[in-house]
């Protein structure tokens, strides 16, 4: 039995029914980062020590049969960007390079409450900030699939690790794509959950308004299985979502719990044969639309009309202006959440300054990378005196109407289909010179976070080139 193989649903069984043991799989995935890792480099921090004995209390606890968490013994990574009590948390940038925070956050803490076993930190682009994880200050995370391509981003570290068979899930963070492109490019599972689904607390914001943290896993019952555990209402999250037993379809009436695999379940007793899916308008023939994904999709929709899906055309209207609005918003956000990393408090501080404005001005000069500073400075013009209406508010009311377009769509349909990127994962160095190319990678992704819906991208073809394509899901 190839362990690293295994989804997280059947491990779940079969550490349940001591077939295997916790362990074992967490060996399993520390040696293949062993092997793989120096290759791919989907890690920033490999807690050794603290998986092993995490492992091993989850097997004391299966020997004794108690009542397993719904996690226990499960290996799973984490996105460098959430905080983890005790375990370093970079945000893949040499401004937080040593910093050790002093607590976890709550998704953290809902994981180890459920059992699960920490493999440690996944790469990223700094802060966040990018889609392909070449931003990051440490290293470059290559695709497993072809180590010569890129695995997506920003959350590219965490997707190429669950491919790679490195853990069995992982959390990632989706500001305007960051969980569902790399999956689509690693072809696996990743799912951006509705805004305010996820408690953020513990999260070193980008753009506290879009961000949601989300898992990557091999299946969609996979990410159900996490979606139970880290889902729910946080009162240390302002943002957080108050769950209304009576209207949210996720909470199961019997419990009145969130229930994720419940619905995968209903889903595969009844089918889907009555569902109308939408196809916006503005995404047939778009311009910079790779013909292999173009034609992925279609095959994707045929295989959804052949399971009873209903198909109809809908319009998002705005979707012209969603890459603009979107880096206009994100950009203000970043500007101002990241004025904290001051070399004052924690974090890199210059050495050999002056006065305090020096300090200020060497210290995030040296911390930040290049694509930090480039979206401070957007962002901070947007936010200036004399330019804030018209960038910032104009962008907001940009906003609004993408969320009034989806609105309008689903009284037309159940759900909306898209690729997730206009193209298989590219070479790495291919676009990292030319922002605005990168940028448009997000073309179908980042309505979804300034709208505030859910998004899923499912593994859908192949290539040519034998490269993973995806289908979002909305």
């Amino acid at each position: 039995m190839d362990l690293h193989e295994l989804t997280l649903d059947r491990a779940k069984d079969l550490l349940s029914s001591g077939q295997i043991s916790s362990t074992e799989l967490t060996r399993c995935m520390l040696d293949r980062i062993g092997v793989h890792d120096q290759k791919v480099g989907a890690f920033i921090t490999v807690d050794t020590d603290g998986a092993l004995e995490a492992a091993a209390a989850a097997d004391r606890r299966l020997a004794g049969n108690e009542d397993a968490p719904p996690l226990l013994g499960i290996p799973v990574s984490l996105k460098d960007l959430v905080c983890t009590r005790g375990l370093r948390t970079t945000c893949a940038s040499r401004i937080l390079e040593n910093f050790v925070p002093a607590y976890d956050a709550t998704a953290v803490a809902l994981l180890k409450q459920a059992g699960a076993v920490i493999m440690g930190k996944t790469n990223m682009d700094e802060f966040g900030m990018g889609s392909s994880t070449e931003n990051s200050a440490f290293h470059v995370t290559r695709n497993p699939w072809d180590l010569e391509c890129v695995p997506g981003g920003s959350s590219g570290g965490s997707a190429a690790a669950v491919a790679g068979g490195m853990c069995m899930a992982s959390l990632g963070t989706d500001t305007g794509g960051s969980i569902r492109q790399p999956a689509s490019h690693c072809g696996v599972v990743g799912f951006k959950p509705s805004y305010g689904r996820v408690s953020r607390f513990g999260l070193v914001a980008y753009a506290s308004s879009l961000d949601q943290i989300g898992p990557i896993t091999r299946t969609v019952k996979d990410a159900a299985l996490v979606m139970n555990v880290i889902a729910g209402h946080d009162p240390k999250d302002s943002t957080s979502a108050v769950m209304d037993p009576s209207m949210d379809t996720a909470v199961n009436p019997s419990t009145g719990r969130l229930d994720f695999t419940r619905a995968c379940s209903e889903f595969n007793d009844r089918g889907l044969a009555g569902m109308t899916a939408g196809i916006p308008r503005e995404y047939i023939g778009m311009r910079g639309l790779d013909p292999e994904v173009e034609q992925a999709f279609k095959g994707a929709c045929k295989v959804l009309e052949g399971l009873g899906v209903k198909f109809r055309e809908v319009s998002l209207a705005q979707t012209d202006f969603a890459v603009a609005a979107y880096y206009v918003l994100a950009s203000s956000e970043a500007s101002a959440n990241l004025a904290r990393f001051d070399g004052v408090r924690y974090g890199f501080r210059a050495e050999g300054c002056e006065d305090l404005l020096e300090m200020y001005r060497k210290s995030r000069s040296s911390g930040f990378g290049l694509e930090v500073k480039r979206r401070i400075i957007m962002g901070s013009y947007a936010l200036s005196a004399g330019y804030y209406d018209e960038y910032y508010g104009r962008a907001s009311r940009v906003r609004s109407l993408i969320m009034a377009d989806f609105a309008r769509a689903f009284e037309l349909c159940d759900i909306v289909v898209s690729p997730v990127a206009p193209t298989p994962a590219f070479k790495i160095g291919e676009k990292v010179a030319d922002p605005v190319t990168m940028y448009l990678e997000d073309t179908f992704t980042l309505s979804a976070n300034m709208a505030g819906i859910p998004g899923l991208s499912v593994p859908s073809a192949l290539s040519s080139k034998g490269l993973p394509m995806g289908l979002q899901i909305l």
